[in-house]
């Protein structure tokens, strides 16, 4: 299968970007019921400053403006300071042409931050991760240490893989089979060894088991083409950063997923597939010594 690049949207993005679903998702979130009338606003960013492909939703509900990313790869332990840099922008767009200027306060919705894991690495059922825990501290540099910082914001990161929370899971039955589609690509492709036909055979057999049945109906060609871009796209960036790590450059270890971003992202669109990707980018920096 050729990945297509004109496909911008990844499938969860796809999937939940119908309200209704949205409210049903954030009610698992956080653990309460709305009424089917509570509103829900998407306002979800689409430039390429954030991402070559959507996989995040932000979205107004009950007061609230909810960012939650999905990521199939290592969450970045930058996630926090992504989500600051995509909430300043998210409020620009809320305030539009009012005058942040003004005498009168502005009002802004609530902000909440999520990232639902749906990796293969090991990680916890939930976590909190911070922004706080990118500064250098205080202390190191003769400064008093205070008891906050004055710039905080938090994200809490969900294990959404099939078989985890399913407290969770069971609260939010389109999350619950939209993992199960995913965990039943892996075992298939584990079989066979193609990513492209596993996900055909898994489209087939969610359909034929009533699993995002209608989802599946109306986007499946768009399902198989996304999904096969999206998932070369995080492996081979995976393999381009931890490429970085064990060698141990600097460079590749810190900026290795962001630096790569373009070139990946072409080489997938191109229909290259991962062990092709990995060949090519696996050539020491020019300067390396």
């Amino acid at each position: 299968m050729q990945a297509n690049n004109k496909y911008k949207s990844s499938v969860f993005s796809l999937l939940f970007s119908d309200p209704d679903l949205l409210r049903e998702l954030y009610c698992a979130l956080e653990g309460v019921n709305l009424p089917p009338n509570v509103p829900v606003t998407i306002n979800t960013l689409n430039e390429a400053l954030f991402m070559d492909r959507i996989n995040d939703i932000s979205f107004e509900i009950g007061g609230k403006l909810v960012v939650l990313f999905e990521h199939q790869s290592t969450i970045t332990p930058n996630i926090a300071l992504r989500m600051l840099m995509y909430i300043a922008r998210v409020y620009e767009k809320i305030i539009g042409d009012r005058n942040i200027y003004a005498t009168k306060r502005l009002s802004l919705p609530y902000p909440e931050f999520f990232v639902l894991y749906n990796g293969t690495a090991p990680f916890p059922d939930e976590q909190v991760l911070r922004l706080s825990g990118s500064y250098e501290k205080p202390e190191d540099l003769g400064l008093p240490r205070k008891a906050a910082p004055a710039l905080e914001l938090e994200v809490k990161a969900i294990n959404i893989n099939h078989g985890r929370n399913e407290a969770f899971a069971q609260r939010c039955k389109t999350l619950a089979e939209y993992s199960a589609f995913v965990a039943k690509v892996r075992a298939i492709e584990t079989e066979c060894g193609d990513k492209a036909e596993a996900i055909r055979l898994a489209v087939k057999h969610c359909r034929d088991h009533d699993i995002l049945k209608g989802f599946l109906e109306k986007h499946s060609t768009e399902v198989q083409n996304m999904l096969f871009t999206e998932w070369n796209w995080d492996d081979a960036l995976a393999v381009r950063y931890e490429e970085g790590k064990e060698e141990g450059w600097e460079k590749g270890k810190e900026e290795g997923l962001e630096k790569g971003h373009e070139e990946v992202l072409d080489l997938v669109a191109k229909g290259y597939t991962v062990e092709e990707i990995k060949r090519k980018l696996n050539q020491p920096p020019a300067s390396r010594g």
